[in-house]
């Protein structure tokens, strides 16, 4: 799409040539950082954290909500060698003091507003040697501002990329950390992300990149940051709403977005009326990934933007990538797209591939390697013996080479002896009109093993029985498939990429 280079391309550069250029803009409050910000408070926090023993392979754990220091603390980090793990800021103490403790960080930089999860942690706490509070004061936490002050900025010699130690969501259980190898090479080395972000995705120093999520999650914090390292501007959403990110588009002549299909969804439950307020004319793309994206929900987006909507297929891991552009979707509906680095394999129950067309787990050849911290069991089922590499998911490749997920593995419900696969229903139950969200799980049946059991989340002002709710399924799935009980509930428990914390829903 682009012939952009992104060869020498960093923070520090941009620094140089556009200084005054944003870096990152926070909407709604409409913050501003400038590129010469930026550097220069990273250069400070970098000389402080080397200044106490920091560096190459060293673990910065981050307890930030979307704000802009996020980015000082990440370049500071990046350019000392260390890892950043960003902690998802709605964890409780135990959990996020787990994930503290497990990526063996000894720097924390967290907000004083997170004030009394900090303050539970306790011993989780012990390793952590240099303690740093953002926007107000902590026990036994040095203050940002004191520590990287208004003088002028080091300059930092021998400065090598750092990298990034993201945890799972722990859906089912701990989150692990997905811990990839540092490849120790100068800061601003082109990286797999910046040649995707260019090469694919249309990315140049123009970009304004609008990230409506959370930025502890993957793709919200490399992509952001990705446009740094281009020269593009971050815009930041502080709080997801979907009229404020209509504005956002508008006010900040956004470029490219990306969304989970939470957002697409919320988005499309907006009033055509509302929706037309605004002027969309920048955007040049949109693109979606990290959960499963229903197919009505997919063709009614790009019937409201046009053919602007794209999607990938990935992981943490970075084991494997899949993308399709809009024309292929809408001939391949509900594909996730063909493989864009190692062959797909779908692998039966005895490890052998099965036929086109047939389900199976996905499996991909790469080249990537990683490992999940502290977990070296989990690490080698994630391999097998061919050097192929699983992500957990299910699903089947057509004669065109396009991918279509069925769901994840841990997912999958077993009721009489039958594979039922929660993501088809729920795509299903998710476009009844008094329906807002719905999860569906199997429980404990006596006679079945298990039974289907859906959760369903109704719209405001919405009403449906259970009986309704089943009925529409019976009306577009295979009986078997079908709910056999239907729970209201009044909150699900999901992340922001819409992953279901199922830990938290049953007992």
């Amino acid at each position: 799409m682009t012939t952009f280079d992104p060869a020498g391309e960093h923070l520090a550069a941009h620094a140089l040539s556009t200084p005054d250029k944003p870096a990152v803009v926070m909407h709604p409050s409409g913050r501003v950082r400038t590129y010469r910000e930026v550097d220069e408070a990273s250069r400070r926090l970098a000389a402080a954290l080397r200044s106490r023993g920091l560096g190459l392979g060293d673990h910065v754990a981050v307890l930030l909500e979307n704000q802009p220091e996020f980015f000082d603390v990440v370049w500071a980090a990046m350019r000392v060698g260390a890892y950043v793990t960003p902690i998802n800021w709605h964890l409780s103490a135990d959990e996020a003091g787990y994930i503290v403790r497990d990526c063996d960080a000894t720097a924390l930089v967290a907000t004083a507003r997170l004030d009394d999860v900090v303050a539970q942690m306790g011993d989780d706490l012990a390793a952590v040697t240099t303690r740093v509070v953002v926007d107000g004061d902590l026990p036994g936490f040095d203050r940002y501002d004191d520590l990287v002050g208004d003088g002028p900025a080091p300059e930092l010699d021998g400065q090598r990329e750092g990298g990034w130690m993201f945890y799972s969501s722990g859906t089912t259980g701990q989150p692990k950390g997905i811990l990839p190898p540092l490849l120790d090479v100068e800061l601003g080395a082109v990286s797999f992300l910046t040649r995707l972000l260019t090469g694919l995705f249309g990315f140049t120093r123009d970009t304004v990149y609008l990230s409506p999520a959370p930025l502890y999650h993957a793709a919200p914090a490399g992509w952001t940051v990705g446009t740094q390292r281009l020269g593009g501007t971050a815009v930041v959403m502080e709080h997801f709403d979907p009229l404020e990110l209509l504005a956002a588009i508008e006010r900040h002549r956004v470029t490219h977005v990306q969304l989970v299909p939470t957002h697409m969804i919320r988005l499309l439950r907006l009033r055509e009326e509302e929706r037309a307020r605004f002027d969309l004319s920048s955007l040049e793309l949109v693109v979606h990934a990290a959960a499963p994206c229903p197919v009505e929900v997919k063709r009614a987006c790009l019937d409201w933007l046009g053919p602007i909507v794209h999607e990938f297929y990935s992981g943490s891991e970075g084991a494997g990538f899949c993308y399709i552009g809009p024309e292929d979707w809408l001939a391949h509906p509900g594909s996730v797209g063909r493989s864009m680095t190692g062959t797909i394999h779908i692998v039966g129950e005895d490890g052998e591939e099965v036929p086109v067309g047939e389900e199976g787990e996905v499996w991909f050849e790469t080249s990537r390697t990683f490992e999940y911290h502290r977990d070296p069991e989990k690490t080698k089922a994630a391999f097998d013996a061919r050097g192929w590499s699983w992500l957990g998911d299910v699903g089947r490749v057509d004669a065109d080479g396009y991918l279509y997920l069925t769901d994840r593995a841990s997912n999958m419900i077993i009721s009489g002896g039958v594979n039922i696969y929660p993501r088809e229903i729920e795509d299903v139950l998710v476009m009844h009109p008094a329906v807002d969200d719905v999860a569906v799980l199997g429980t404990p049946d006596p006679d079945m093993g298990e039974q289907v059991a859906a959760f369903v989340l109704l719209a405001p002002g919405a009403r449906a029985t259970e009986a309704e709710l089943i009925e529409w399924c019976r009306r577009r799935l295979s009986h078997f498939k079908c709910p056999r009980e239907v729970r209201l509930v009044d909150d699900l428990p999901r992340v922001p990429t819409g992953k279901l914390l199922k830990r938290r829903l049953l007992p």
